[in-house]
């Protein structure tokens, strides 16, 4: 071979390494495109719905990996459940007809009757006896109204004599007027509740809400429904403040992130902006938390430094940064370990169904420790203690030993590599809930916390600028305690609007008014 074909082979092997090289960059670059392609079509087209089926042949879930590598007892008790739950398949897909459930009676207990009385046509009643009568029920929408509440205080001036008979003695006398809840303000206590209730429970952007008071009689502008909300939420800043201090004082909360979109005047556009959620799990009392839409360690840190007791999360980076703090105790959540798993079952559904499996049997024990607290009418954190360091530990070990099998056997950067790295690596923190019967299995009753606000973004859409979202975390603060204990909100604040001047004026502790206690003053 003469040097000038030596040369031009080099650079073809030069140019076909790179070659090589492009494709195995393309390859993976289509690998991570079909799992994201994957994950949005079951997004869009796919069931919503976790709940997983085992596949009809108990072998596609067991296969050969588990004959070798996993304990024999294991293997067994797998091929068992396995026949089990495609029996129970088997037998509903055998059902031809079921019974209809029954509705869900209408609750009609709050609602005023209004009788009326329909009588025959009797040529003579006389000749006739009456019976029971027949009664019929139907609900009646009265659409509501606004009205202007004048009020006239009469006055009173003492009679010239008797002020020169005693000069020192009141020349004028005329009723107090009733405290109003902003100074100077047209807007009764009822008006009030309404517009914040309207946006924050029912998530209607502001221009809703005046058109629909535009169909009551009264218009108003913008400018002034904005104003009334900003002095409203000022008046319930100290409520605020009071229930944040009485959920961090406990020691066991849950806290969760989610997003707010804020108009950044700079940029005049809207940006993506973070509210945390923190909840007293035993008491249910809850707070929102903005600070500039930062996510950042330094907010976490200044919102739960001098906390002392267990926060459970999921897995963001952030709360790495407490462990092994004074004080402090990281638990984990599954649900969301198993969200990863079950998005990874496009993937590799017999994997996917394994790690799946596990995770039930962790549930079962809750449900069945949910069962008997039902059953005695209050919770034993004891017994669910025991029953999970019982039942629940030794499947979290088994569940250890099956990821440490499979781990290494799953495609780089694939979505149930990422499952099992992102379980495997937070196990600890997972499994810390048998070690307290108080302590959640997961973080469900933050995540439940926050939903409003993904209801809100999608009607009202942002808000126009921190401050408004800082007042945005202020109402839903309240309006979700209220939610959690069970508290009417409208009734709630209008009834807080209306004793806040007195409170103010007083000096009083506005603990009375925290929801919690409001509804055990009103029982």
């Amino acid at each position: 071979m003469t040097a000038e074909e030596q040369k031009k082979m080099q650079a073809l092997e030069a140019e076909n390494a790179k070659l090589r090289e492009e494709n195995s960059g393309l390859q993976d670059r289509l690998l991570r495109a079909q799992q994201t392609l994957a994950k949005y079509a079951q997004m869009l087209f796919g069931q919503k719905t976790e709940r997983v089926r085992l596949p009809e042949k108990p072998e596609e879930l067991t296969g050969s990996l588990f004959v070798q590598e996993m304990d024999p007892d294991e293997q067994a008790r797998l091929d068992k459940e396995a026949v089990k739950s495609v029996a129970e398949q088997d037998k509903l897909i055998r059902v031809e007809a079921h019974d209809r459930k029954v509705r869900k009676p209408i609750d009609t207990s709050r609602l005023e009757v209004k009788e009326e009385h329909l009588y025959p046509d009797l040529d003579n009643a006389d000749d006739y006896t009456e019976m029971a009568p027949e009664v019929t029920d139907s609900l009646v929408l009265v659409p509501r109204k606004m009205y202007i509440r004048r009020i006239i205080r009469h006055k009173f001036v003492l009679k010239s004599k008797l002020q020169m008979e005693n000069p020192d003695r009141k020349t004028f006398e005329i009723a107090t007027l009733p405290p109003a809840p902003l100074h100077k303000c047209m807007a009764d206590a009822s008006l009030l509740a309404d517009i914040i209730i309207s946006k924050y429970h029912y998530h209607l952007p502001f221009y809703r809400v005046i058109e629909s008071y535009k169909e009551l009689g009264v218009s108003l502008s913008p400018s002034t429904i904005n104003d009334w909300f900003k002095a409203v939420v000022g008046k319930l800043k100290p409520i605020y403040n009071l229930l944040r201090t009485h959920v961090l004082a406990c020691d066991y909360v849950q806290v969760d992130e989610s997003t707010l979109p804020v108009i950044d005047s700079e940029a005049h556009r809207a940006v993506k902006g973070y509210v945390w959620s923190v909840v007293d799990v035993m008491s249910e009392d809850r707070f929102f938390f903005y600070e500039h839409g930062s996510r950042s360690t330094r907010v976490a840190m200044g919102l739960l430094k001098d906390f002392k007791g267990a926060i459970q999360s999921d897995g963001y980076i952030v709360y790495e940064h407490f462990e092994g703090m004074e004080g402090k105790l990281l638990l984990g959540c599954w649900a969301h370990a198993r969200r990863k798993f079950f998005e990874a079952r496009k993937e590799n559904e017999k994997l996917a169904n394994e790690a799946l499996f596990y995770i039930g049997k962790l549930y079962e024990v809750e449900r069945e420790a949910d069962a008997l607290d039902e059953a005695d009418k209050k919770p034993n954190y004891e017994r669910r203690k025991s029953m999970r360091q019982e039942k629940a530990y030794p499947e979290l070990k088994k569940f250890e030993t099956w990821m440490e099998v499979n781990l290494l056997k799953c495609p780089p950067k694939s979505l149930m590599e990422e499952a099992i790295s992102y379980t495997y690596r937070i196990l600890k923190k997972l499994s810390l809930y048998v070690t307290d019967g108080r302590y959640k299995i997961d973080d469900n009753m933050v995540e439940n916390s926050i939903r409003p606000l993904a209801v809100g973004r999608k009607n009202y859409l942002f808000c126009g600028d921190d401050e408004a979202a800082q007042r945005a975390a202020v109402v839903y603060s309240l309006l979700a305690t209220c939610k959690a204990h069970g508290v009417d909100e409208r009734a709630w604040l209008e009834d807080v609007l209306r004793r806040i001047p007195q409170y103010e004026q007083g000096q009083k502790d506005f603990s009375d008014l925290l929801p919690g206690n409001w509804a055990a003053a009103v029982q």
